[in-house]
């Protein structure tokens, strides 16, 4: 298949990025994309003009952390350059740095922290255009795809696609039909039409409601990391593009007088509060308060029992997983599967049998660690936020994770560690394995981080009752 033709359906940030990869290999490549506005050019036409109705998330925050950089570095050459063309901010962790800490002297491999952010509208046209100039890359928008083509099957008792029907009638041959629609994917029932059995599938509601408002100016003073957790709510301020950032208070989706924050007079009134980020909202802000809630967690596979549902088709992103969205791993994580894939082609370029198998084995092992230990982290968070909104103790802390946080306050060591954590660089296991941090870890085991100052949930009850 080094030359075999390749259908990707969905042309967000995995999907073009997908597709950029394996067309630069030399196979020919269609993108389909069910929304028919094309990327506009510019940052501004983008953010506010370009309609993705098949994007639920399209103008939430979105989180791009170093892993989004090292492989556009390494297999997108040019992208980063043009993001910060596009008016992205390069962005440095180390700068929101505790106090505390110590040693705020820079270290010759610190760049691996750098990341480049930016609203997710501009991040998706600057990858869009890079799309548009790779040879033997098609892109065609406002084509939906409505099924699957069943061709001969190369496994015993499992079907194989051939390519996929759209919605204009048109039959499109492919040798691999790669979904990338996203959380709200519908090939679950393309796959049943075909008589697969059942993809193993796990979801949940995550847990979490989210509250977002857009700002305008110079960035403000970092007085704390970008994620805090207070008590029954969380704080993530976001610098973005073109001197833009976001503000979001994101809680437990049962938590009813956490609505109130739609008003943006209540959601500045309950920020201005907390003393690390209150100076986030005095500046220009954008109308209106962004919501999302009722967001799955979800994990399917295409391989059970070891043996392939399908052949010819795969998930990449969050088409096979997603998570909570404001831990901003999504994109990180969904070009990490992208790179996956590729590579599992090059193994296996004309055995669909065997790619399906070993494209789920290398998810296993490579990408889907970073999804779980999201989920623990999840589930965790949102079962310490309703203990506490109901006033009842909340459950004991992974004593690991708590030492990890505490020693990471005062060891600019640890400190690099827990954002390798943090950005998808690597995870808990590895890191904690390391001498050095496993000693100053456990120095501390038995310890909790101090809380942010910030209103208790009394305190946090009035203030949204104004």
């Amino acid at each position: 298949m080094d030359d075999g033709r390749v259908v990707v359906c969905g042309a967000g940030v995995v999907g073009l990025a997908l597709a950029t990869m394996l067309a630069g290999e030399g196979r020919s490549v269609t993108v389909l994309e069910a929304d028919p506005a094309p990327a506009p050019d510019g940052a501004d036409a983008a953010w506010s003009g370009w309609s993705r109705h098949g994007v639920a998330q399209f103008r939430q925050p979105h989180g791009v952390f170093p892993r989004f950089r090292h492989i556009c570095d390494e297999d997108l050459p040019g992208v980063t350059d043009a993001l910060l063309a596009a008016g992205c901010r390069a962005f440095d962790p180390l700068d929101t740095a505790p106090p505390s800490a110590r040693d705020h002297h820079s270290r010759p491999d610190d760049d691996r922290f750098r990341w480049v952010t930016g609203r997710r509208p501009v991040l998706e046209a600057v990858l869009a255009a890079r799309a548009e100039r790779q040879a033997g890359l098609t892109v065609r928008r406002g084509v939906r795809v409505v099924g699957l083509l069943e061709g001969a099957r190369v496994a015993d008792g499992v079907p194989h696609v051939a390519g996929v029907l759209t919605d204009h009638g048109e039959q499109i041959d492919a040798d691999l039909v790669v979904d990338a629609m996203g959380r709200r994917t519908p090939s679950d029932t393309w796959l049943a039409d075909l008589g697969t059995a059942p993809p193993r599938r796990e979801a949940e509601d995550s847990g979490y409601a989210y509250y977002t408002r857009y700002f305008s100016g110079p960035l403000p003073e970092w007085r704390a990391g970008p994620v805090v957790p207070y008590g029954t709510v969380t704080l993530l301020t976001l610098p973005s593009d073109n001197d833009t950032w976001s503000v979001t208070v994101f809680g437990g989706s049962r938590d009813v007088p956490l609505k109130n924050l739609r008003d943006p007079d209540c959601f500045d009134r309950v920020l201005r509060r907390f003393p690390r980020q209150g100076h986030w909202v005095d500046a220009e802000a954008q109308p209106g308060v962004a919501v999302m809630a009722g967001v799955l967690d979800r994990v399917r596979s295409l391989v059970v029992d070891g043996s392939p549902v399908v052949t010819g088709f795969t998930a990449v992103g969050d088409a096979w997983a997603c998570t909570n969205p404001s831990a901003g791993r999504g994109i990180s994580i969904g070009l990490m599967h992208a790179r996956v894939l590729r590579d599992t082609l090059r193994e296996h370029p004309d055995d669909p049998a065997a790619f399906a198998t070993a494209f789920q084995r290398h998810t296993d092992e490579r990408v889907a660690p970073y999804v779980h230990d999201q989920l623990r982290a999840d589930r965790a968070r949102v079962a310490e936020m309703d203990a506490l909104r109901r006033g009842e103790p909340a459950p004991a802390a992974d004593v690991d994770v708590s030492a990890f946080a505490v020693a990471a306050m005062e060891d600019p060591e640890v400190f690099r560690a827990f954002l390798e954590v943090l950005m998808c660089l690597a995870l808990p296991s590895e890191v904690l394995s390391r001498p050095r941090i496993a000693d100053a870890v456990a120095r501390r085991r038995g310890e909790t981080p101090a809380p942010a100052p910030g209103p208790d949930r009394r305190e946090l009850e009035a203030l949204i009752s104004g």
